[in-house]
C-alpha cells in the first residue's frame, strides 16, 4: 500500500511546516503548523486558501497582530472550575493570556471591520475579559507575591508587620550597639524561624536574658532572642498568619473568578491559536514573496515562475511549468545535477502547500487542481536491511504507485526505469508511463532515455522539456525549456574538456543512426528555439521602450493640459475682475452724472460740462488701466552712456515704451519725447538709450545690440515660478547666456517650493551646463529649498 505520508516528507513538506512554525508566535500553534497535514477535500482548501488570503490582506493594510507568546492555560481553567486554588504565577499566565485576547480583539476592531473577511468568526469568537485581566495584575506583584493593594486587609497587615518589624529592629540596634555588645559573638541581627535574634557568645549566656531559638555548629554561638521583642516578634507571627490567610483568601476569590469565565476564555484560546497559525501562514507568504493560487477542476497544474521554497532566493531560478492542459505527461531531460528533480519536487510541494492552504512561490496566475493523491518516486532508497538495490527499491514503489493510481493522481517519477540494463530499462520506462496514461494520471518523470524522448516526440498528450546547459561554460542553467528535448551533450562536453577530436568523431560513428538522427533533430530545434527566445526579447525590450516613450509623452501632455487649465482659469478670473471693476466704475460715473445734473442752472452749466468731462475722462482711464494695466518695473543703477540729444531712440524704462527725444532740459533733468501719438515730458532717469544706431556695420550691430540687451536685462536672479518645465528651461539658459556676457559670478534661480518638479528638473539641467561651476539650495535668508544658487564658471 503506497504511503502518503511519506510523499509528503520525500517532497520535503515538512521543511516547509517547520519554517511554518518559525512564522508562529505561540507554542501551540507552532505544534499545530508541525502537524498540518494536506487536504484532500477542495472545498476545505479553498477555505483555508481563503483564510490565508484575507489575512494577507489585512497585513498589507494594517501590519500584522501581536500575538505575544500567550501560554496555553485550558488545564489552568479547568482546574479553577474544578475547585482548585491558583498560584500567583499560574493567574499571572492567565491574564497574560487574556491580555494577548484583548489586544488581538482590538486590532481588529481598529481595522477596517467594514470590509468582511473570512477570519471575522475567529475574531468574534475571542471575548475579551479586561476587568479580570487588570484585577490579576493588579492584585499579583510577581510569580510568588500579591500587591500591597490587593486588598485592604493584606495593606493594614503589611503595615502593621513593617512597623513591628521597625520596633524590634530598634530594639535590637541598641542592643547590639550599647554595654551588651561585648557579649555578642557578631553586632547584627539575624532571624532563626522567623524571629528576630541575636547571636551571643556562648560564655555570655547568662549576660543576655532571652530565649534561645539555635545554636552555631561549634556550639561557640547561641542565637538568643532578647525578652524585650519576645512580644513584639510573637505580634509578627500572628500576622504572618494573617498574612497567609489572606493571600490564601485572595487566591481563592481570584480562582473562583477564573473558573466563571473558564468556558469562554477556553474557546477564546482556540480561536486565537487558529489566528496565530493562519497569521503565521500569511507571514510565511511575505517571505517568499509568493501568491495564491487559482484553483481549477480541469486536472491541470500550471506554475508560473515557480521558485522552491527551501533553496535560496538568490541561487534560485524560475521555472514556468504546466501538466494537464495541452498534454498530460512530462518527459523532462537533461544533465545530472542541472535541475530536474529540483523541478519535479517544486511541482508535487506546491501542489501540497496549496492542499494545506498556504501561499505558493510563483507569480500571480499559477494554477492548482486538488488531486486525491500525490504519488511520488524520488530518491535513492537503497535497503540493506531489506536486501533491496537501488534499481529494486525503485520499482517496488512503483509497483505501489500502479497499484492505487488513477484519473485523480498526480505522479512525479525521477529517473524512471534507471539502475538496471538501459535497453530493458527504456523498454520498461516506456511500458511504466503507457500503464500511467491509461489510467489518465496526471504525470511528470525524469529520464536520460532517448528512447523515452522519442516516445514523447511520437505520442500524442505526451511532452518533452529539458533542463538547459550551456557548453561553452560546462554548466546548467537550471532553466527549464517545455517543448524542447534534452540532448546528452556528451561528445560537446569530451571535446570542451580536450578529449582528442579523433576519439570524439569515432565515438559518434558507433552510434545508431536513428540516434544521430534524432540528436541532429534536437539540435535543430534547440537552435530554433535559442533564436525564437532572442527575437522574443528583443520584441519584449522594444515593447517596453515604446511603452515607457508613450507613458512619457502622454505625462508631458497631461502636464500641458493641466498647465493650459491653469491659465484659462486664472484668464477667466482676471477677465471677471475687470468686467466687475469696470461695471462698478460705471455706475460710479452714472450716479456723479445724475447728481450734477440736479445740480446744473445756467449760471454754472458751463463749469458742470467741463467737470462732467474730466471726470468721465478720468473714469474711462481707470475701467483702460484695468483692462491693459501698464506694469511699470523698478528702476536700477543705470548710467547713460552719453548725454541725450535730439532725436535720440530711447525707451521709456518704467513702462518699457520706445520714444524719440524732442528737446532735452538740463536744468529740470527731464525730456521731452514722443511716443507714437503721444508726446510726454519724462525724467531723464528713466530713459534709456535704444539699441538702434544710425549706420553701424551689420557685425557691430549685432555685438552692440547683445550688450545693450545684457546691459539692459542681466541681474543677480531669474524667476522661473508658474513656469512648464520645457518653458523655464528655455528661460534659465538665455539667462545664463546674459549673465555670462556681463561677468556676474552668481546667480539665484527662484523655482518656488511646490512639489518640487520645477526644482527638480532645474537642478538636474544645471548638472550638464557648460557654464555652472556648482550650485546648492538656498539657506535661512536666501529662500531655503524655494531658491538655487550657482556659480558660474569665470
Amino acid at each position: 500500500m503506497y504511503n502518503l505520508e511519506r510523499c509528503n516528507k520525500v517532497l520535503e513538506l515538512d521543511k516547509v511546516l517547520s519554517m511554518l512554525a518559525g512564522e508562529t508566535g505561540m507554542a501551540d500553534a507552532a505544534r499545530m503548523a508541525n502537524e498540518l497535514t494536506p487536504s484532500y477535500d477542495r472545498t476545505i482548501v479553498i477555505s483555508r486558501l481563503k483564510e490565508t488570503a484575507d489575512a494577507h490582506s489585512l497585513m498589507a493594510r494594517f501590519g500584522a497582530p501581536s500575538f505575544g507568546g500567550a501560554p496555553n492555560v485550558n488545564s489552568l481553567l479547568m482546574r479553577a472550575k474544578a475547585g482548585g486554588i491558583l498560584s500567583p504565577s499560574e493567574l499571572l499566565q492567565i491574564g497574560e493570556t487574556l491580555r494577548v485576547i484583548r489586544t488581538v480583539k482590538d486590532w481588529r476592531q481598529s481595522s477596517d471591520i467594514n470590509n468582511e473577511t473570512a477570519l471575522d468568526c475567529y475574531f468574534e469568537a475571542l471575548v475579551p475579559n479586561k476587568f479580570f485581566e487588570e484585577k490579576i495584575f493588579f492584585c499579583i506583584k510577581n510569580d510568588e507575591e500579591l500587591s500591597d493593594n490587593a486588598s485592604q486587609e493584606l495593606f493594614d497587615i503589611r503595615r502593621k508587620i513593617s512597623s513591628s518589624v521597625s520596633n524590634i529592629r530598634s530594639r535590637l540596634d541598641k542592643l547590639v550597639k550599647g554595654q551588651s555588645a561585648r557579649f555578642l559573638q557578631e553586632n547584627i541581627v539575624t532571624q532563626r524561624d522567623g524571629r528576630y535574634v541575636v547571636p551571643v557568645k556562648a560564655e555570655h549566656r547568662g549576660e543576655v536574658a532571652g530565649l534561645v531559638h539555635d545554636t552555631s555548629a561549634s556550639g561557640a554561638t547561641l542565637f538568643i532572642e532578647p525578652m524585650a521583642v519576645v512580644e513584639i516578634n510573637n505580634e509578627i507571627k500572628v500576622l504572618k498568619a494573617k498574612e497567609k490567610a489572606e493571600i490564601e483568601r485572595i487566591l481563592a476569590e481570584l480562582s473562583a473568578l477564573a473558573a466563571d469565565f473558564a468556558d469562554c476564555s477556553v474557546r477564546s484560546y482556540d480561536s486565537l491559536l487558529t489566528l496565530n497559525l493562519i497569521f503565521a501562514k500569511a507571514k510565511l507568504g511575505y517571505r517568499m514573496k509568493a501568491s495564491v493560487p487559482e484553483l481549477n477542476d480541469k486536472r491541470i497544474v500550471y506554475l508560473k515562475r515557480a521558485r522552491h521554497p527551501l533553496i535560496k532566493p538568490a541561487d534560485v531560478v524560475p521555472v514556468t511549468v504546466g501538466i494537464g492542459e495541452d498534454y498530460d505527461t512530462l518527459i523532462i531531460t537533461g544533465p545530472n545535477t542541472g535541475g530536474k528533480t529540483v523541478t519535479l519536487k517544486t511541482i508535487g510541494l506546491l501542489t501540497l502547500m496549496t492542499m494545506c492552504g498556504l501561499m505558493i512561490p510563483a507569480d500571480d496566475g499559477s494554477s492548482v487542481y486538488i488531486f486525491d493523491k500525490v504519488l511520488v518516486d524520488i530518491g535513492d532508497e537503497q535497503s540493506i536491511e531489506q536486501s533491496l538495490s537501488t534499481f529494486s527499491s525503485h520499482m517496488a514503489n512503483i509497483i505501489n504507485i500502479l497499484d492505487v493510481v488513477d484519473n485523480e493522481s498526480l505522479v512525479l517519477i525521477d529517473e524512471l526505469g534507471s539502475g538496471t540494463d538501459p535497453i530493458e530499462g527504456a523498454a520498461l520506462a516506456n511500458a511504466i508511463l503507457m500503464r500511467l496514461r491509461e489510467r489518465d494520471a496526471r504525470i511528470a518523470a525524469t529520464t536520460h532515455y532517448a528512447e523515452l524522448k522519442s516516445y514523447a516526440l511520437d505520442t500524442v498528450g505526451v511532452e518533452n522539456a529539458c533542463c538547459e546547459f550551456d557548453v561553452e561554460t560546462l554548466r546548467p542553467t537550471y532553466r527549464l525549456l517545455v517543448g524542447v528535448p534534452g540532448r546528452s551533450n556528451a561528445f560537446a562536453i569530451s571535446s570542451r574538456l580536450g578529449l582528442d577530436d579523433e576519439v570524439v568523431e569515432r565515438a559518434k560513428g558507433l552510434i545508431d543512426r536513428d540516434d544521430l538522427r534524432l540528436e541532429s533533430i534536437i539540435e535543430s530545434l534547440e537552435q530554433a528555439r535559442s533564436e525564437a527566445e532572442k527575437e522574443r526579447e528583443m520584441a519584449n525590450r522594444l515593447r517596453s521602450e515604446l511603452l515607457a516613450a508613450q507613458n512619457s509623452v502622454k505625462a508631458k501632455i497631461d502636464e500641458l493640459e493641466l498647465e493650459r487649465q491653469k491659465q484659462a482659469e486664472r484668464a477667466k478670473a482676471e477677465a471677471m475682475r475687470i468686467v466687475d471693476n469696470a461695471r462698478v466704475q460705471t455706475n460710479k460715473l452714472l450716479s456723479e452724472l445724475e447728481e450734477m445734473k440736479k445740480h446744473l442752472n445756467a449760471s454754472n452749466s458751463s463749469d458742470m460740462v467741463a467737470r462732467a468731462r474730466r471726470q468721465v475722462k478720468s473714469g474711462l482711464n481707470r475701467m483702460q488701466d484695468d483692462a491693459d494695466p501698464i506694469i511699470s518695473r523698478s528702476t536700477e543703477e543705470y548710467v547713460l552712456p552719453r548725454p541725450l540729444k535730439v532725436g535720440d531712440d530711447v525707451i521709456i524704462y518704467d513702462i518699457n515704451k520706445s520714444a524719440v527725444v524732442l528737446s532735452v532740459d538740463e536744468a529740470s533733468n527731464t525730456a521731452m519725447v514722443q511716443a507714437g501719438i503721444i508726446k510726454t515730458k519724462v525724467g531723464i532717469d528713466n530713459l534709456r538709450l535704444s539699441e538702434k544706431k544710425e549706420k553701424a556695420p551689420k557685425r557691430e550691430r549685432a555685438v552692440r545690440g547683445v550688450a545693450s540687451r545684457v546691459e539692459r536685462t542681466a541681474t543677480t536672479e531669474v524667476d522661473l515660478r508658474g513656469m512648464a518645465s520645457d518653458e523655464a528651461i528655455m528661460e534659465l539658459d538665455k539667462y545664463i547666456d546674459n549673465a555670462v556676457m556681463c561677468g556676474i559670478p552668481s546667480i539665484t534661480i527662484i523655482h518656488g517650493k511646490g512639489t518640487g518638479v520645477l526644482r527638480k528638473n532645474v537642478q538636474q539641467h544645471l548638472r550638464t551646463h557648460k557654464n555652472i561651476r556648482t550650485f546648492r539650495l538656498g539657506v535661512f535668508g536666501e529662500g531655503e529649498n524655494g531658491v538655487t544658487i550657482a556659480e558660474l564658471k569665470s
